[in-house]
């Protein structure tokens, strides 16, 4: 079983899309007074990457001490002279494990978190990178779709203890646990109860896999898994169908022909037929890329934040997800997942049976890939 501390007195704000993301984010890099913490995976241009820097740089001219941790790979589409920018206005920014010839199997494992605190007060994770894709309301294919957070309460503290692990790892050293600008007091400030996992599988820290096979071993009624890239593993594969057989209703929510890597969604058509063999039911999302990652069991909580449900997620990246605990929270998100559905394709058996053959050897051939994807 899966251990977990769970933390009370939260107040949290589901916000959908970038039109409600982004103003939010904003909002709290401006507002802040004494320190911003900011890790993301993808960092790319446009104008939301230039409405980004100038806020962690106005940030960092008013005096507000601003750490910036972008992934070396997710932030490849990047102008330099942003980053460079930044760091002239005095943004503390680095590139978390740059690709470099000694260092190929450190690269390759990524920060794909997403972490802004600001004061060590207000928390935001989800899961939205800093990029125009995600601007605006999933209203056509160019614009995702996505869930992103908002925290006040205690567990802003273990977002921010997380952020500074990824810190030190860029070889900086983490402020003291008493430090107010980074780690004030904080009073409950509303009623959810939440609980905080990560992972670095580079160390050995598999906490995310852990909090997936809990949840599949946990659920009696419900597991509903929104993912933008679903890939298991051999191991959750067959947990999902143990969970199927003794009953669960076991629902997938994925990106559909929108999806921006491709070879995922190949190497998962693959081994969907042993799923849907075992009666869970597949959906592909059909308006745009779907970049949400849920996970829902029976009415007990909902797990949000980066992970996706694959083996990079599990096995490769450093990862941040929270749990809500509660009928509220679980309700509130199945909800969420049901409208979602409204715009899917179910997958059938026999289409996918009948798919073409060009189709069935490429799908064979990314398959080979699955531990990397």
């Amino acid at each position: 079983m899966l251990e977990e501390t769970q933390v009370p007195g939260n107040a949290v704000t589901l916000l959908q899309n970038g039109d409600e993301i982004f103003p939010a984010m904003l909002e709290a890099i401006r507002e802040a007074k004494h320190s911003i913490c900011f890790e993301t995976y993808v960092y790319w241009s446009g104008d939301i990457a230039i409405a980004f820097a100038e806020a962690l740089e106005e940030a960092a001219k008013r005096g507000v001490t601003v750490l910036v941790i972008l992934d070396w790979y997710g932030s490849m589409k990047m102008k330099r002279g942003l980053f460079d920018e930044m760091k002239e206005a005095g943004v503390q920014v680095e590139y978390f494990r740059p690709l470099r010839w000694f260092n190929f199997r450190r690269a390759n494992h990524r920060t794909h978190r997403k972490l802004l605190i600001a004061d060590g007060r207000i928390g935001f994770t989800g899961g939205v990178g800093v990029a125009d894709e995600w601007t605006g309301n999933a209203q056509d294919k160019d614009h995702w779709r996505d869930n992103h957070y908002r925290f006040e309460g205690p567990i802003v503290k273990s977002m921010q203890t997380i952020f500074f692990a990824n810190w030190s790892a860029c070889g900086h050293d983490p402020p003291s646990s008493d430090d107010p600008h980074f780690f004030p007091e904080l009073e409950p400030a509303g009623d959810v109860t939440t609980a905080s996992f990560f992972s670095s599988p580079l160390h050995d820290d598999h906490g995310i896999l852990n909090l997936f096979e809990s949840a599949i071993t946990q659920a009696r009624t419900r597991l509903w898994i929104a993912s933008a890239y679903f890939m298991p593993g051999e191991g959750l594969v067959a947990k999902l169908k143990e969970a199927r057989q003794r009953g669960v209703s076991v629902r997938v929510l994925m990106s559909g022909k929108h999806i921006d890597q491709d070879v995922v969604r190949q190497a998962s058509r693959y081994f969907w037929g042993e799923l849907l063999e075992a009666g869970i039911d597949l959906y592909e999302y059909e308006p745009t890329l779907m970049h949400v990652k849920m996970l829902i069991v029976d009415d007990a909580w909902v797990s949000v934040g980066s992970a996706n449900f694959d083996a990079r997620s599990c096995r490769l990246n450093d990862e941040a997800v929270i749990n809500l605990y509660g009928a509220d929270a679980t309700a509130e998100h199945a909800d969420i997942f049901e409208k979602d559905l409204q715009r899917a394709r179910k997958i059938e058996m026999e289409t996918w049976r009948q798919r073409p053959l060009w189709t069935k050897l490429t799908d064979a051939f990314a398959s080979l890939f699955r531990r990397q994807l």
